[in-house]
């Protein structure tokens, strides 16, 4: 069993930046994939970014390659999505999510754990 909760989403304007945090509890966090997620009003949920455990392989969504960067602490077992350049379209409320398998799935559904949502809401 894992828990997790993301932190850190707010408002910003165009071009800006945010940092999301994703602590996760639960025996051998260091083992799951973790991934982060979104979901636009009116929309169905996207993969964005995830990484496998210890953090040894990652993947990103096309749009937000270059932009965002998904790091993960074992020691403080936090998930970290840094995000730069920030655009209006960016604007959702972003999960955190785990993992039992090995690889990075883009699909909500192979995801067995998931957080409460944080907003992010960028302005034009």
């Amino acid at each position: 069993q894992v828990q997790v909760v993301e932190s850190g989403g707010g408002l910003v304007q165009t071009g800006g930046s945010l940092r999301l945090s994703c602590a996760a509890s639960g025996r051998a966090f260091s083992r799951y994939t973790m991934g982060w997620f979104r979901q636009a009003p009116g929309k169905e949920r996207e993969f964005v970014a995830g990484n496998t455990w210890f953090g040894a392989g990652t993947r990103y969504a096309e749009s937000v390659k270059g932009r965002f960067t998904i790091s993960r602490d074992g020691a403080k077992n936090t998930v970290l999505l840094q995000m730069n350049s920030l655009k209006p379209e960016d604007t959702a409320v972003y999960y955190c999510a785990a993992d039992a398998r090995i690889e990075i799935s883009t699909s909500s559904s192979s995801y067995n754990y998931w957080g409460q949502g944080t907003q992010v809401t960028v302005s034009s």
